[in-house]
Order: C-alpha cells, then sequence, then structure tokens
C-alpha cells in the first residue's frame, strides 16, 4: 500500500467501523454580500471569462458532476475552456466518469489536465490502467466523495455545476429545462465547500428558479450555454431490463429469497440498482409484493420507471432518489411529491450522524468478482483493468441484508475466485451472492440460514459454485498481468485505504 497519494498522506485500511475521524468539518473561504451584484445577477458572459475570474491556474482541482450520465456536454466545455486560458496540470475531480468523456484523454496527453480522481469507466480507465496517467487515480464512492470534500482531504478550487434550469441568482433545478435530468445531490458537496461554483445551464429562468436542489446563496457565477446536456442518454446500456434467461433466473432467485427470508414484508425498505439484472429484480419482487398485499414504507434511488410504477400503483410510501436513470423518473421527481430528491450527504455520507443506506432492510447490486470469503471487486475484470465505477456501491454495503447478484461466469470467465482482483467490500458486509446456479449464504448470517430452512430456493455454498463454474470453463482465470507500478487507489467508505490497482502488463 502506499504511504501517499498525489501527495497527501493517507490512512490503510483498518476494518470496518474501525477509523473514528478526530478533526473539524473542511470550510469554504468566507463571503460577503457586497462582493457580489445587488440585483442577484451573477450571469457571466462566458465559462472562459468566469473561470478568468474565479482565478483558474495552473494546479487547481475542477470538480464536475456526472446527473448526465453518459449524455454530459459540460465536461468538455470545461477543459475547452481551459485550454484557451493556457493552464496545466489540472486535477479533474468529477462525481463519476462515462464513455462521453473520452474526448477528455487528449488533455491528459497535453498536460492540460494532470490526473483523475474520480471513479474511471471505459476507455479513461483503460488509460489510467496503462499507466499513462502522470497522476494516482482515486477511486471513491458516491458517499466517499461526499466525505472527502467535507473531512478536507480534497479541496475544490472551482466547482462546476451542469444545472437543467437556473436562475441569475443561481438557484439550480434538475427538473426544469429542456435537458431535465433529476436529482442535483451530487453536486451538493461542492456547492457547500469548494472556494469558487459556477452554475452552467441552457435554461436560464426568471427568480426564483423552482425547485431548487442547489440554492444560489452557494453560486458565485452563472453561465448560459447552448447545451448542457443530452438528457435521452441518461439511459444507458447499463439502464435496460435484462434479456437473458440466465440473468433473469438470477433476479427471479434473489427476489425469492427477499420473499422466503422473511425481508418482503409490510413497511420493509430496499434498494436496487440500474443494471439489467436488478431491474429485472424490481419487476420480479413488485409481482410478490402486489400478490402478498405488501407496501414497502420507501424504495432507494437511482430512480427507474419500474421504482416509479411501484409508487404510484400504491406499493411504497416514497422513494427516496439520489439520481434519476431514466426520464420516467426525472418525470416522477418533478410531478409527484413523494418522489424526493436526497444527496449523498444524507443517503450515503459515513462521517455523518447515521445514513440512510444503514436503513434499507435490503440491497440489491452487482459485482465483477466476488472471492471465497465474500469479498468482492466493482472496478476491474480479471485482466486487472479499470472499466467501472464505485458508485454508490460500497455505501450501499451498510444494509442489513447485502445481496449480491451475478453470473457464475462471464464470456467463459468464473467470477468467483480465490481471491479478488482489486478489493472494494470487505466479506463481513456481504450476506448473500446469487448465481443462476444457486444461492450462497454467507456463514456469519445463521438468521438468514434459519429463515430459509423450508424454502425450495437451491442453497449452495461459493466453493461449489466456484468449482461448477471452472469445471465449465475449464479452470479458473490466470491472474492479471500487472507491474508492481502503483496506478490508482480504491478509497474505503471512511477515507482509508482499502487496496492499491497496479499497472496492466509488465
Amino acid at each position: 500500500m502506499p504511504t501517499q497519494v498525489n501527495g497527501r498522506a493517507v490512512t490503510p485500511f483498518q476494518g470496518v467501523g474501525k477509523f473514528i475521524p478526530q478533526a473539524r468539518k473542511a470550510a469554504p473561504p468566507l463571503r460577503s454580500c457586497a462582493q457580489y451584484p445587488a440585483d442577484g445577477n451573477k450571469v457571466a458572459p462566458s465559462l472562459v471569462q468566469a473561470l478568468r475570474r474565479a482565478g483558474l491556474r495552473d494546479g487547481m482541482t475542477i470538480s464536475s458532476h456526472h446527473h448526465f450520465r453518459d449524455g454530459d456536454l459540460v465536461s468538455a466545455q470545461i477543459f475547452a475552456s481551459a485550454k484557451e486560458l493556457g493552464v496545466r496540470d489540472l486535477v479533474w475531480f468529477p462525481s463519476a466518469v462515462f464513455p462521453a468523456h473520452a474526448p477528455l484523454l487528449a488533455h491528459l496527453d497535453s498536460g492540460l489536465i494532470h490526473h483523475i480522481e474520480g471513479s474511471l469507466n471505459g476507455p479513461i480507465g483503460r488509460y489510467a490502467s496503462q499507466g499513462k496517467m502522470r497522476g494516482m487515480a482515486v477511486l471513491r464512492s458516491h458517499g466517499g466523495r461526499y466525505r472527502a470534500i467535507q473531512d478536507g482531504d480534497v479541496r475544490v478550487d472551482i466547482a462546476i455545476i451542469a444545472a437543467p434550469a437556473a436562475d441569475a441568482f443561481g438557484n439550480c433545478s434538475g427538473v426544469g429545462g429542456r435537458a431535465a435530468c433529476g436529482p442535483l445531490g451530487f453536486a451538493l458537496a461542492d456547492a457547500q465547500y469548494a472556494d469558487h461554483v459556477i452554475a452552467v445551464t441552457d435554461t436560464l429562468v426568471p427568480f426564483p428558479c423552482v425547485p431548487w436542489h442547489i440554492q444560489g446563496n452557494y453560486v458565485d457565477q452563472v453561465v448560459v450555454v447552448d447545451q448542457v446536456g443530452d438528457p435521452a442518454k441518461i439511459v444507458s446500456g447499463t439502464t435496460q431490463i435484462t434479456k437473458s434467461p440466465d440473468h433473469l433466473l438470477i433476479a427471479e432467485y434473489a427476489a425469492r429469497f427477499v420473499r422466503d427470508a422473511g425481508i418482503m414484508r409490510d413497511g420493509f425498505s430496499f434498494q436496487a440498482g440500474a443494471g439489467g439484472t436488478s431491474l429485472a429484480f424490481t419487476i420480479f419482487l413488485g409481482a410478490m409484493m402486489r400478490d402478498a398485499k405488501i407496501k414497502a414504507r420507501f424504495i432507494r434511488g437511482g430512480s427507474t420507471r419500474y421504482l416509479v410504477e411501484l409508487l404510484e400503483q400504491g406499493l411504497c410510501d416514497y422513494i427516496l432518489d439520489g439520481q434519476s436513470f431514466d426520464l420516467d423518473g426525472v418525470r416522477s421527481l418533478r410531478d409527484n411529491p413523494r418522489h424526493l430528491p436526497t444527496s449523498p450527504f444524507t443517503s450515503y455520507n459515513y462521517h455523518g450522524k447515521g445514513n440512510f443506506a444503514a436503513l434499507l432492510d435490503c440491497v440489491v447490486l452487482g459485482a465483477t468478482e466476488i472471492d471465497l470469503d465474500f469479498n468482492a471487486n466493482v472496478v476491474s475484470h480479471s485482466d486487472g483493468y479499470l472499466l467501472h465505477g464505485i458508485g454508490g456501491w460500497q455505501d450501499a454495503l451498510f444494509s442489513r441484508c447485502t445481496i449480491l447478484t451475478a453470473p457464475s461466469f462471464r464470456d467463459r470467465v468464473p467470477i468467483i475466485r480465490d481471491r479478488v482482483t482489486t478489493l472494494c467490500g470487505p466479506g463481513e458486509l456481504i450476506d448473500v451472492v446469487v448465481t443462476e446456479r444457486g444461492i450462497a449464504i454467507n456463514p456469519r448470517r445463521q438468521d438468514l440460514f434459519d429463515a430459509l430452512r423450508d424454502s425450495k430456493l437451491p442453497l449452495r455454498t461459493l466453493v461449489e459454485l466456484k468449482a461448477e463454474a471452472e469445471a465449465i470453463c475449464g479452470g479458473a482465470p490466470q491472474p492479471a498481468r500487472t507491474s508492481e507500478q502503483t496506478i490508482g487507489v480504491v478509497t474505503w467508505v471512511d477515507g482509508t485505504i482499502i487496496d492499491r490497482v497496479q499497472r496492466v502488463g509488465e
């Protein structure tokens, strides 16, 4: 494990709940109303001018957010504007990276961007894995990102908030404008703690812009551009329901597990991701809730049309929504008072006075690899390449029952290993693994074994599932071909370092 990451001393993982902070929260600079227009009009003539007024200079940390997912058009405009100003060695601090950000590789090559501290995905993850980035990648969960800003691990010099609608004072809404995308909660920490905040919108509305998801009193400047994002690309390949028979079987097994283990009961709560298997799980569980006349108290989003249908059919009281994964989620958040926006502060921040994740009765998540100790990986595959972000995955492990759904092999590569390639979540927090070949319960959860004593579900051990997959695939996958060079680290929710990521290739 490295002792320093990008010039900052780091602490190794000490165990779940073992590291307790002894410090005070970070704070932004004090500001005075005397420094801002008396008429409340903070509109700057261009993004270049706004960055110049913000004092952009070499080495600064610039943050942005992924509410538009693969439809983000603002990040490219940020760095094109920075290039005009002739700066270098910027640190990009996004809440997530998508394939749409591949054009920014040119700015890494040119030296405009020094390195990225944020979950990496697709082409940029591959670039970092090959050792091409000059600084280390720092991978954090959504809650871990909020915590890092709050704790002062990361000082954001300039935050850029892409807002579908905003007023001249800086109030920002995610449900107005022609590019409505849903909640803007991933930008909350940046708005609260950054030295300078710029809201970028393509829909400027008269004051007040409501409902405001970001309050204008956090915002220094407002910039109007032609287009902030393509809302149609909020929906990507990972937010389509699976058509695979194996994956549908996994989803059905997971739903039956929740029902048969007694988790599904009046007033329960759950969270399911936006992957194809998780969406199918939601459909199966919703049908079981309907048949049993059971109503959930709340469901945690990312919202999708399938969660919205449960809300509109009276099968839950509330959706607590961190981001919208499709346009039905955006519509519902705008129109339904029982569909509430949340942020990583309330939902996931581990250095807070509790969070919503721990109140969930169950969560259904995916994984790229799982080992025999129930440890799991979500950022890399067995070849070692960084190809996925952490998202809220680590944060949601603190639910009362964490269920990982995964096929027993992908592309003839078994996903159950003796040891995961990259450790993202400790096995003590993972309760159940569901595959198409059976369900493995963590031996720590004797209560779940007891609850399912009379169930007809195919209960197996991870050892059995691993052996069966390897027999089909011709053996265990070869270890990743990596060098000793550390190109990134995986941060645990408390800010400690749980694993390092090594360069792919010898």
